[in-house]
């Protein structure tokens, strides 16, 4: 099924929309920083895949993305547009499809990916960021080890 394209005015505001260094991502950022983490921001982990993380945790494996409600097709908050809504249903759920195959992909590797939905309690998120990681280094450090 073929759907309109949105209209010019629309079209101006999506590319308008940042894709990186929203409000709730940076304030993600600052408190994992504040809790003594450090982090890469905004990087690719496949050289052959058009594909960027949020933040990255490259010694403990660990990606995080920060998603937003209505570009992530949050299952609490999303609610689609009534103007031309056959175009932005397809396009949302292409949008969850791809995150999906993304972590897939990611977790095959062993990568862990923990997705933080931008109206999460930003300390609550950050606490489990910083036990993931920690945890997660801890056990490769510990595996490496034990190999040599």
């Amino acid at each position: 099924m073929k759907y309109d394209r949105p209209s010019p005015s629309t079209t101006y505001r999506m590319q308008r929309t940042p894709r990186r260094d929203t409000k709730g991502e940076l304030a993600l950022r600052r408190a994992v920083h504040a809790l003594g983490l450090r982090y890469r921001v905004d990087q690719s982990i496949w050289k052959s895949h058009r594909h960027k993380v949020d933040i990255v945790f490259r010694a403990a494996r660990v990606l995080v993305y920060f998603d937003g409600c209505f570009w992530h097709g949050c299952p609490t908050h999303f609610t689609c547009p009534t103007h031309n809504s056959g175009w932005w249903r397809a396009k949302v759920d292409r949008t969850v499809e791809r995150d999906r195959e993304n972590q897939r992909r990611a977790e095959a590797e062993g990568w862990y990916v923990i997705r933080v939905w931008e109206h999460d309690d930003i300390v609550s998120a950050s606490a489990r960021i910083v036990s993931v990681v920690r945890a997660r280094t801890q056990d490769l450090a510990l595996a490496k080890s034990s190999r040599t």
